[in-house]
């Protein structure tokens, strides 16, 4: 069975590499474990990408690959509030990195306002719904999308984004 290491104790990103996993490798051992992404709370730009690597080395021992994932703010031109939210997943293999990004959408324009005023999005979105560890539940998205995304399905688009090199390896050159 495949063991997968995760840079997190979230659930919400726990059940989504699970799920990204167990499509393409059938049963997994998922491990969940607390590791410091080496970032700001509130991560913007190339930060999202560096906190979801610190996250999959930092849970590295002991398995096949580790998984680091990463939420947070990217500046993209032409949009209404000039930033976007993607979430990162890394897959590491003790050797090489592959990275994917799930799906991007824009937070409400005071939600970013107060990102940019260094609160992280989680608390700003935690006082306007009233739910207590949204990013642990269901997600901002869950909330956003009126229940038609879950922080669960992003997670797992991220991490099968990721993990297309791996099911691909004679396109990829990896072993």
């Amino acid at each position: 069975m495949l063991k997968v290491a995760v840079g997190s104790k979230n659930p919400t990103k726990v059940e989504g590499v699970r799920l990204a996993f167990k499509q393409f490798f059938g049963k997994v051992e998922v491990i969940p474990k607390s590791v410091n992404s080496g970032v700001p709370p509130q991560p913007f730009n190339y930060d999202v990408v560096r906190g979801a690597i610190n996250r999959a080395i930092g849970a590295f021992d002991d398995c096949d690959f580790s998984v680091g994932v990463e939420a947070g703010l990217f500046s993209i031109e032409n949009t209404m509030t000039g930033y976007m939210d993607f979430q990162v997943a890394v897959v590491y293999n003790g050797k090489r990195f592959t990275i994917g990004f799930g799906p991007g959408f824009e937070f409400p324009p005071c939600v970013v306002q107060e990102a940019l005023k260094g609160r992280e999005i989680g608390d700003v979105m935690e006082e306007i719904t009233g739910i207590e560890k949204i990013g642990e539940r269901i997600g901002a998205i869950h909330y956003l999308t009126k229940g038609a995304v879950s922080r669960v399905e992003l997670t797992r688009i991220a991490v099968t984004m990721a993990l297309i090199p791996w099911i691909n390896k004679e396109l990829y050159d990896l072993e």
